[in-house]
């Protein structure tokens, strides 16, 4: 791992990872957002460098979160709860360890909120040598027909039920030819296994959303999908490579053996009669 002085934790490198894993989620909303009539409620909200998030019918925390929030912004909280109250969403914050301070705490907790989990932050040099098994077939989704792929191999690995695919696949088609995206299908012994996103901007490479068929998991192809992900983003010439990943998960584990450091916490905080 490249150990130069860029990758040196520091403020500077916590914002900027910050922000493209927030303008990742929101690119991920603008697209929903063109869903004829915006049936998903999405709407949101950018002050400076903090941007909160809401989709109204759509019950996912990442896409009810405020992020961003620093040191001697405590005054945006009150504004921004009121929102969502308005709106009858239940709205959560996310704080970087580094940006959070005993006020932002105080403020939360007066508006009924609790630091409830967190949330690991990584990164890593875009020259990383990444071991994956020679058995796995990582490829880049190219036409409609891998999409359709992508997505099978997406539903299943985030346990998406029966009952929603159809509109799930719908919502995620156009995820195909935005622009900074890639998305790769990992397949083993032929079979799709695995599918993920590779978010190029700002001179960073966001590793987002792996996910393995559960019947098809402990056999590598996280760890494919991140060493072809971290070589595509390396041709891009990013500076560095980023993702995201609860402490201490699997996919947590999986990234630091590959060689990607734990950069800062996010730290959540929901309402106290929020569900977890």
């Amino acid at each position: 791992m490249n150990a130069g002085p860029l990758l040196v934790p520091s403020l500077d490198l916590v914002h900027r990872v910050t922000a493209i894993a927030a303008d990742y989620t929101l690119a991920r909303m603008r697209i929903l957002q063109q869903i004829y009539g915006n049936p998903i409620g999405v709407a949101w909200r950018r002050v400076d460098d903090v941007v909160a998030l809401m989709a109204r019918h759509l019950p996912s925390p990442a896409f009810n979160s405020v992020i961003g929030l620093r040191a001697g912004q405590e005054h945006r909280v009150g504004p921004l709860v009121q929102w969502y109250r308005e709106n009858a969403v239940a709205g959560r914050f996310e704080l970087a360890s580094g940006d959070a301070d005993p006020a932002l705490g105080r403020e939360l907790a007066r508006h009924g909120f609790f630091q409830s989990g967190v949330h690991a932050a990584l990164i890593g040099a875009p020259d990383l040598e990444i071991a994956a098994p020679v058995d796995c077939d990582v490829r880049l989704v190219s036409d409609a027909a891998e999409m359709d792929t992508f997505l099978a191999a997406y539903v299943a690995g985030w346990g998406i039920p029966a009952s929603m695919h159809d509109r799930f696949k719908a919502n995620v088609r156009p995820w195909l030819g935005q622009p900074g995206w890639s998305l790769y299908i990992a397949r083993i012994d032929g079979q799709p296994a695995a599918a993920a996103t590779l978010f190029v901007e700002s001179g960073i490479g966001y590793l987002a959303d792996a996910a393995t068929d559960p019947a098809l998991r402990h056999r590598g192809l996280h760890a494919a999908l991140l060493r072809r992900r971290v070589q595509d983003a390396h041709a891009a010439h990013v500076e560095f490579v980023c993702s995201g990943a609860d402490f201490l998960s699997t996919s947590y584990r999986n990234m630091h053996r590959a060689g990607l450091r734990l950069l800062f916490l996010r730290l959540i905080w929901q309402q106290l009669d929020q569900p977890g």
